[in-house]
């Protein structure tokens, strides 16, 4: 019998031949885990499939200096999605475009059969987005080519939710589907009362969406089977976000509810002065959330106590995002807005040329956010001097097979101006994927077994 001490404390090699096969099967052990390419960033809208709204910026705070816009030929109130440095974004002008990050210039743009409203989601090396031509559509994350595409029954609102390898999107043609994010095959549909313009949220295997038959459902993430639903007093637009086993949700009935997500029971409800379209943001035990009545609130999450509000010049549609302490929202008063989430007092704004229901998204030091006035804006601060495009870019538009060579829209960069904070890098990655740590896992068998001949 093996001694069990020494299988913990190590063993002696007997033979210098068998320490010397397993330290190089180690070697390669630890070179396949640590050297195998990285997966594809993930980004979606309200950042993660919770839609907690609260983002990563690198640990950079942005200023409020134009670092470039993209101007599309539309109205962009689709919310962008940054991956890999890559911004991606619908547009009125019925394209979703691929536009890097740090320098404004087009990559790609794709083109589908009528309006996006739509918010993109990108989840390996796909991005996942509906239109109001009916279709959901999956589309390379590099190259822009189509992958697949999902028929619905009516236009899409909704912007897709991707958790665990299943996109989840709701329709004007009353469902909620779940589609297989790889095939893009129907894996079940729920009906509800009424068109379905909220975006879904998933959590703990559970999908929560809004209706416009004045209720929030739970849908079990596997079968597409009910678990409870809530009824409130009028549509609910607003999409749900779910953080410690708590959904919280606005209503055209002018509340922001809190419902436990296990049971469906209101824990509480916060009564604004006019509808909440807009979707709640929820960081460090606080709910953010704007309302037509032209005003953001902080709410402490325990209790549903209004801790601030910060007023606008007009109704707030965006939904507010959070990063390292404060939180970013658009108003139809046409300016995006940085506010201390501890205290709400204004750090500063940013004024586009027209209304601001695109949602923010923050990433490296940037704020990345649609206008009415259809420009798309990188929102930060400068340290080096940002390359100038031409006005117009002949790129080959990418989407349904009539489409030809096309002129994109223009990318305006401001000039360089003296400051000191980080310019916008490229992001980082996820981890290794497992499966290719698995020819790590069997060099480390294979040594261990040439080991315990020896």
């Amino acid at each position: 019998m093996a001694d069990p001490e020494n299988v913990h404390s190590g063993r002696r090699f007997p033979h210098s031949c068998s320490g010397n096969l397993f330290i190089p099967f180690l070697i390669v052990f630890l070179f396949f885990v640590s050297v195998v390419p990285a997966s594809a960033e993930d980004a979606m809208f309200r950042a993660n499939p919770e839609h907690t709204g609260e983002f990563d910026n690198g640990g950079i705070t942005p200023g409020n200096t134009e670092l470039w816009r993209f101007t599309t030929g539309g109205i962009v109130y689709s919310s962008p999605a940054v991956a890999d440095g890559i911004v991606y974004v619908g547009s009125e002008d019925t394209n979703l475009y691929a536009i890097d990050a740090l320098t404004g210039n087009v990559k790609w743009k794709f083109a589908t059969g009528d309006l996006m409203f739509t918010s993109p989601s990108v989840a390996g090396g796909v991005v996942y987005a509906g239109s109001e031509d009916r279709n959901l559509y999956a589309i390379d994350a590099v190259t822009g080519k189509e992958k697949w595409r999902f028929a619905m029954d009516d236009r899409v609102y909704s912007s897709p939710a991707v958790a665990d390898g299943i996109v989840y999107i709701g329709g004007t043609d009353k469902r909620l589907y779940a589609i297989d994010a790889v095939t893009g095959k129907e894996k079940w549909r729920f009906a509800t009362g009424d068109y379905v313009d909220s975006s879904p949220a998933a959590a703990d295997g559970v999908v929560y969406i809004g209706c416009a038959d004045k209720r929030l459902y739970a849908i079990d993430a596997v079968t597409g089977k009910e678990k409870w639903k809530f009824a409130t007093g009028d549509r609910v637009a607003s999409s749900p976000a779910v953080a410690d086993g708590v959904v919280y949700v606005g209503s055209e009935d002018k509340n922001l509810y809190a419902i436990d997500a296990l049971t469906g029971s209101q824990k509480w409800k916060f009564a604004t002065g006019d509808w909440v379209d807009s979707s709640p943001a929820v960081a460090d035990g606080i709910i953010y959330v704007g309302s037509r009545n032209k005003n953001l609130y902080a709410i402490d999450a325990s209790t549903g106590k209004e801790k601030w509000r910060f007023a606008t010049g007009d109704r707030v549609v965006s939904s507010p995002a959070v990063a390292n302490g404060v939180v970013y929202v658009g108003s139809r008063d046409n300016n995006l807005y940085a506010i201390d989430a501890s205290t709400g007092k204004e750090k500063w704004r940013f004024a586009t040329g027209e209304w601001v229901d695109s949602s923010p998204a923050i990433a490296n030091g940037v704020v990345y956010v649609g206008s009415n006035d259809k420009n798309l804006y990188a929102i930060g601060t400068i340290t080096v001097a940002l390359t100038s495009v031409p006005v117009t870019t002949r790129v080959t538009t990418t989407g349904s097979p009539t489409s030809q060579v096309t002129t994109v829209p223009s990318v305006t960069t401001v000039p360089p101006i003296t400051t000191t904070p980080t310019a916008p890098v490229q992001q980082t990655t996820q981890p290794a994927p497992l499966q290719y740590a698995l020819f790590g896992a069997l060099a480390l068998v294979a040594g261990m077994a040439v080991w315990k001949r020896h």
